[in-house]
């Protein structure tokens, strides 16, 4: 049976909040107290409105851009958080945000695609969808997955729309981010459990690859999207399919590197040796980058809301549901360090930039902490 795309839309809410609100979750693991072995401390602390989407931090030339809930959008100086400046796309958002620096990008809730230059809105465009994905800003092009998984792309200066992709698509979808992001001249793209290289100037299908084939025996237990964020380092895109596996394709040939099963409903993150994840327990795994062979496994937080993994030097860096930042030995997952944001989550991945470790929380805090 097929749905209707409102059927569809309310569905994938439904699942979404079903994975990630289920009231029947165990409570959060207690953490174990922590004697610092490595030196940290927080550099400084912004702030936005209340975080109520998936978000993306895009850091470039000196800035990271963020957005708020209710439209906000903003650059801030990376030494210090000081604003550079600040822009409004006019209504809540349900997605965002995407820059290269010059051109950023958001999506509102009521289906608009808003683009600003510098702080100046640019122009705006009505979508036949909603958005759940951080737009991609490439090439001077802004590019929309939507939560029907369709592929849009449209003139960064003028908005004009240049094409559109629609591939044959699974009757559910995840209301949460996808993946998109780009690889030399290939765009890369999440349709089901596929990994999908476009080409960015007509929309033309390269390759596709599955990390996996769902499972089940009606459409719910069959639903494995792509999640985002995804990971790529080099040649190599990793990233988890809801329910199915975490795996890794080669771009640059469009094959299939190695994929093994972990159902989780969050991306993955790591660098060119270590893939790290959360499963749907909050059980974290670390998958070595070249075989997918598992190095080692954490369960000393399970259920604590774990956010996406940043991995950098010697640590792995992961948010929870109450505001604590994770500093682990990327090593063994062992816990270094533990410092505390404003007690709400910490949502979407950590990010490094200029020597700080970046994150935002669900109420809003920018948050750069410095590793001694």
């Amino acid at each position: 049976m097929r749905w209707g795309l409102t059927q569809r839309a309310f569905l994938a809410a439904t699942l979404a909040a079903l994975a990630a609100c289920s009231s029947d979750r165990p409570k959060p693991t207690a953490l174990e107290p922590l004697a610092p072995k490595i030196g940290g401390r927080q550099a400084w602390v912004a702030q936005l409105a209340n975080v109520d989407f998936a978000l993306s931090m895009l850091v470039r030339d000196g800035a990271v851009t963020v957005a708020g809930g209710d439209g906000s959008v903003l650059a801030l100086e990376l030494q210090s958080g000081r604003e550079l400046w600040r822009a409004q796309a006019g209504a809540r958002l349900s997605a965002g945000v995407g820059s290269d620096g010059r051109y950023s990008s958001v999506v509102t809730r009521d289906n608009v695609l808003v683009t600003f230059e510098a702080g100046r809105e640019k122009w705006r465009q009505r979508l036949s969808t909603s958005v759940s994905t951080a737009p991609l800003v490439a090439g001077e092009r802004v590019f929309v997955l939507g939560a029907d998984r369709a592929v849009h792309a449209y003139d960064a200066i003028d908005g004009q729309r240049l094409w559109s992709l629609q591939r044959p698509g699974e009757p559910l979808g995840l209301a949460q981010a996808g993946v998109l992001l780009p690889y030399k001249n290939t765009l890369l793209a999440g349709h089901g459990a596929r990994l999908t290289g476009l080409d960015p100037l007509n929309g033309a299908v390269s390759w596709e690859v599955a990390l996996g084939n769902p499972r089940g025996t009606n459409e719910v237990e069959r639903l494995a999207d792509l999640v985002g964020p995804a990971l790529r380092h080099g040649s190599q895109v990793c990233a988890r399919a809801f329910q199915l596996a975490v795996g890794c394709v080669d771009a640059e040939r469009g094959t299939l590197t190695w994929a093994r099963n972990s159902a989780g409903p969050g991306g993955v993150g790591g660098d060119a040796e270590l893939i790290v994840g959360a499963d749907a327990s909050d059980r974290i795994t670390a998958w070595r980058a070249a075989t997918g062979e598992v190095a080692w496994s954490n369960e000393k937080m399970l259920y604590r809301g774990l956010s996406g993994a940043l991995v950098t030097g010697r640590t792995v860096v992961m948010g929870d549901s109450e505001g604590q930042v994770h500093f682990l030995d990327r090593s063994n997952g062992e816990p270094l360090l533990r410092l505390a944001t404003d007690g709400s989550a910490v949502v979407g991945n950590p990010v490094l930039a200029a020597n700080q470790v970046l994150v935002v929380t669900r109420k809003g805090g920018v948050f750069a902490f410095r590793l001694d």
